[in-house]
C-alpha cells in the first residue's frame, strides 16, 4: 500500500490525482489532504477518502467538525509536519506558485518520493531542491506531462548519451495571433485552452508560453542539462509530450492523448506501470495529423524571458516566476492587457536583478521583492514607463 499526501487536493491536479487513486484503492492510501481555502470541496474529499489528516493552509478559515477519523488542522506548519511525516511514502505537490517550495524541501529532506506538479519549486529554488534530494535521499518524479515523457524516454539511457531534449507546447489559446490581435484578447478567451483542462494560472501561462519557459528551467535541474541542450517546439495536437534526441541521432518520443491522469498514475507507481482501463487507448489514426511549429518569439516574449532568467541563474528564475504570478493575476482581473504580462515581468527582472541563492530565506526575500515591484509596475496606467 502506497501512502500518499496530496498537497493542493482541490486544484485541477489534486482532483485528478484523487480520481486516479479512487480507481486503485487497493494500491493507495490517502493519508493527508491539504487545501488552501476550498472548505466545502475538502470536506467532500475527506468524506470520500477518510484521510488521517486534513489541513487548510489558510488559518483564517474555520475548521469544519466532520470526519471522525480525520484530524483537522490549519496553517503551513501543519502542512510541513505532515509532508515530512513517516506516515507518508509519496508527497504529491500540486500547490500553485512559489508556496510549493517549502513542502518540496521538507518532503525531500525526509527521504520521500516527491510527485512534483509544482514547477515553481524547481524554478525558484532549483539548487536548493536538488541539494535537499541528495541530502535526504528523496527522489523527484515529475508530473508535468512533458517531464514525465522525458523521464520515460530516458529509462535505461545514461544522461551522457543525450544530445538534446525537445519540450512540446500546445501554443495555448492564442496560437497564431499577431501582436496587434493579442492587445485585444481578454481573460475569458485566454482560459479557453484548445486541448488541456487546467487551472486558471497555468492556462494563462500556456497562452503566454511562460509555462514552457518554466519547464525548460525544470529540465535543466531535473536532468542536469545545460540550456543549450534544451529546446521547445509548438505542437498544437498535444499528443507528443516531449522528444529525447541521443548522440547517435536516434529520437524517442512519448505519445498519448492529453490527460494529466496518465503522468499522475506513472509518478505514483514509478518505476512500475499499472493497468488503468479508464485511460484512453491511443489511436494513431484519430490523432493524425501531427504538426509542429516554431515558437513566435516576437508575439510571445515570455518564453525567451524565462529562458534568459534560467541562464542568468541565482535568484533570476525566482524573480521571473514571482513577477509572472503577479502579472497573470492582474490580467485575470482585467487590470492589464495580455502583452503587458511580459512587459511587467521584463521591468521587474531589470529592477530586481539577480543574486546568489544560499537558502530558502533568500528565495522568499527575492520572491517578496519581485512581487512588490511587479505589483507596482502592473498598477501603472498602460503605456507609462518605470
Amino acid at each position: 500500500m502506497i501512502r500518499v499526501a496530496v498537497l493542493g487536493s482541490t486544484g485541477s491536479i489534486g482532483r485528478s490525482a484523487l480520481e486516479v487513486m479512487s480507481r486503485h484503492r487497493e494500491r493507495f492510501e490517502v493519508v493527508a489532504l491539504v487545501a488552501n481555502r476550498s472548505v466545502d470541496e475538502l470536506v467532500g474529499q475527506v468524506e470520500a477518502f477518510s484521510p488521517k489528516h486534513a489541513i487548510l493552509c489558510d488559518k483564517g478559515v474555520a475548521l469544519p467538525a466532520t470526519g471522525r477519523s480525520t484530524r483537522w488542522r490549519s496553517g503551513r506548519e501543519a502542512m510541513l509536519d505532515v509532508t515530512a511525516s513517516d506516515e507518508v511514502d509519496v508527497v504529491l505537490n500540486a500547490l500553485v506558485g512559489a508556496a510549493g517550495l517549502e513542502p518540496t524541501l521538507a518532503a525531500l529532506d525526509a527521504g520521500h518520493r516527491l510527485a512534483l506538479a509544482n514547477k515553481e519549486s524547481l524554478v525558484a529554488g532549483g539548487e536548493l531542491v536538488m541539494s535537499a534530494a541528495e541530502r535526504g535521499g528523496g527522489e523527484i518524479v515529475p508530473i508535468d506531462s512533458e517531464h514525465s515523457a522525458i523521464l520515460q524516454c530516458l529509462e535505461g539511457h545514461p544522461i551522457g548519451t543525450v544530445q538534446r531534449v525537445v519540450l512540446t507546447a500546445s501554443g495555448g489559446a492564442f496560437r497564431g495571433r499577431s501582436i496587434a490581435e493579442l492587445r485585444e484578447v481578454d481573460a475569458a478567451s485566454a482560459l479557453d485552452h484548445p486541448t488541456w483542462d487546467m487551472g486558471a494560472k497555468i492556462t494563462v501561462d500556456s497562452a503566454t508560453l511562460a509555462n514552457k519557459a518554466l519547464e525548460v528551467i525544470e529540465a535543466h535541474f531535473l536532468y542536469g542539462l545545460d540550456y543549450d541542450f534544451i529546446d521547445a517546439v509548438v505542437h498544437p495536437q498535444s499528443v507528443i509530450h516531449s522528444f529525447v534526441e541521443f548522440i547517435d541521432g536516434s529520437v524517442l518520443a512519448q505519445l498519448g492523448f492529453p490527460t494529466m491522469e496518465l503522468p499522475i498514475l506513472y509518478a505514483l507507481n514509478y518505476p512500475h506501470r499499472v493497468k488503468d482501463p479508464a485511460l484512453q487507448t491511443f489511436d494513431p489514426a484519430r490523432s493524425s495529423p501531427l504538426t509542429f511549429e516554431e515558437i513566435d518569439h516576437e508575439a510571445f516574449p515570455m518564453f525567451e524571458l524565462g529562458v534568459e532568467a534560467g541562464r542568468r541563474s541565482g535568484s533570476a528564475p525566482a524573480v521571473y516566476n514571482a513577477a509572472n504570478e503577479i502579472a497573470v493575476a492582474a490580467f485575470l482581473e482585467d487590470r492589464i492587457r495580455f502583452p503587458e504580462i511580459a512587459l511587467t515581468v521584463r521591468k521587474t527582472m531589470d529592477r530586481v536583478g539577480a543574486e546568489a541563492v544560499r537558502d530558502i530565506d533568500d528565495v522568499l526575500a527575492v520572491d517578496a521583492a519581485a512581487r512588490s515591484v511587479a505589483a507596482e509596475v502592473a498598477g501603472r496606467p498602460i503605456g507609462t514607463t518605470s
